[in-house]
């Protein structure tokens, strides 16, 4: 009987670990039509180019060596060295640890659930650097953003070891973050940030005298059903942090994370549509959709401890954030075509330093540890990989390919070939 009951509990851990990954990846669909509907229609082919090519890099690079990275810790080397099949680890953890050990999931399920996330990273870096960066270059630093960068910030928070004699932010000052607000979010944004610096604004975006020129977006249905994507794919993103379902402990911590998701991204919307209200006379849709991102990815990093009004409230104030942070980049000359930056970087800070108002087992000191560290080290080696980039190839298109449309310049064809090209 007793096997009986590990034999479900097993199976029904493993399926959610699957459904909850095919839910993230269908997050790549929500940041594909987001950034689409952001972008002048001249771009369009290109963001979704780059989206499916970055998906597809991100699976294969954590599966050479950024998983073992990760949650290998200092062997990693000598593993990638031997030439391991990571496939084959994870299938045979799987049956070393099916009865009688820590794991009741599959390891293959585990890998899958992971790597979904490093996509996940990456693709906030490309709706930043839309529409002048060159196709290649962005496709080179995804290489190493997913297969080196995020999997060292991740040994030394989710991975629990000490590459490089590193220690983890985890084990040793107390730093938490449930699903990702800083480990996922905050990398992808200090990834982009560093892009952004090295590539500088758009053609026209900012003049001499400092007046800032809105480039509205082609397609704002798309954008909106983009969004919409990326809530529902939140549910898996959180959810799925639970790592179980099986028993009745996990499954009311499964639903209250759900939850606590839906209604933080509910407050972050209402706040930033308030807000914009207040503050441009009008109902802004582009501060409403970052609004709901904002609140999720506040969210994120503690999604199980807050009661669902306290949920409302941190993504409340994430929506609150995200108005005066896109605002101020703006100011600051930071040309972020989607608000990537402020939605996952300036929001994600805020949603590490929300985890101690409802979990006591962390410390304001341990969080701001961990964000400081993940930031130093994804942005430092981000701004050197962008630079020897700039270097070998180039990192930005000719101003007569920014003027035509990076479709036409990188991809050789047109989103909307039948209109004209604005």
């Amino acid at each position: 009987m007793e096997n009986q009951i590990f034999e479900l509990q097993y199976a029904i851990d493993t399926f959610y670990f699957l459904v909850s990954g095919a839910l993230v990846m269908w997050m790549a669909a929500g940041f594909s039509m987001l950034e689409a509907g952001l972008v002048r229609s001249k771009n369009t082919a290109e963001i979704l180019t780059k989206n499916v090519a970055l998906f597809a890099i991100s699976c294969i690079m954590y599966l050479i060596c950024g998983y073992m990275i990760m949650y290998g810790g200092d062997l990693f080397l000598s593993g990638i060295a031997g030439g391991d099949s990571l496939v084959d680890d994870a299938l045979a953890a799987s049956a070393e640890n099916g009865f009688g050990g820590d794991s009741v999931y599959s390891g293959a399920s585990d890998f899958f659930f992971q790597v979904v996330f490093v996509a996940t990273a990456m693709s906030i870096v490309s709706g930043a650097v839309a529409e002048r960066m060159k196709l290649w270059a962005f496709l080179l630093f995804a290489v190493v953003m997913t297969g080196f960068i995020y999997p060292m910030e991740g040994n030394w928070t989710w991975g629990g070891g000490s590459v490089f004699g590193l220690y983890s932010l985890g084990d040793d000052f107390g730093f938490s973050d449930f699903a990702g607000s800083g480990i996922v979010h905050m990398a992808g944004a200090a990834a982009a940030l560093a892009a952004v610096l090295v590539l500088g604004p758009r053609k026209g975006k900012y003049t001499a005298d400092g007046k800032i020129n809105a480039i509205p977006g082609a397609n704002l249905p798309l954008a909106t059903l983009g969004t919409f994507i990326l809530w529902m794919g939140w549910f898996g993103f959180n959810g799925g942090s639970v790592l179980k379902l099986g028993d009745i402990a996990s499954a009311n911590s499964v639903a209250m994370v759900f939850l606590n998701t839906n209604t933080a991204a509910a407050g972050g919307a209402v706040t930033a549509l308030v807000t914009a209200r207040m503050l441009f006379g009008k109902a802004d849709l582009t501060m409403l959709l970052n609004g709901a991102l904002a609140g999720l990815v506040a969210i994120t990093a503690e999604p199980s401890t807050p009661s669902p009004l306290e949920a409302t409230l941190i993504g409340a104030v994430g929506g609150l954030i995200v108005v005066f942070s896109i605002i101020s980049l703006d100011k600051m000359k930071i040309d972020d075509p989607v608000g990537a930056i402020s939605v996952h970087g300036v929001v994600g800070l805020w949603g590490l330093l929300a985890v101690p108002m409802t979990n006591d087992g962390t410390t304001y000191f341990g969080q701001l540890v961990g964000a400081g560290t993940i930031f130093a080290w994804v942005f430092g080696v981000s701004l050197v990989t962008w630079l020897i980039i700039k270097v070998i190839m180039g990192v930005r298109v000719s101003e007569e390919e920014e003027y035509e449309g990076v479709d036409l310049a990188e991809c050789g064809l047109e989103a909307y070939p039948e209109f004209v090209k604005n």
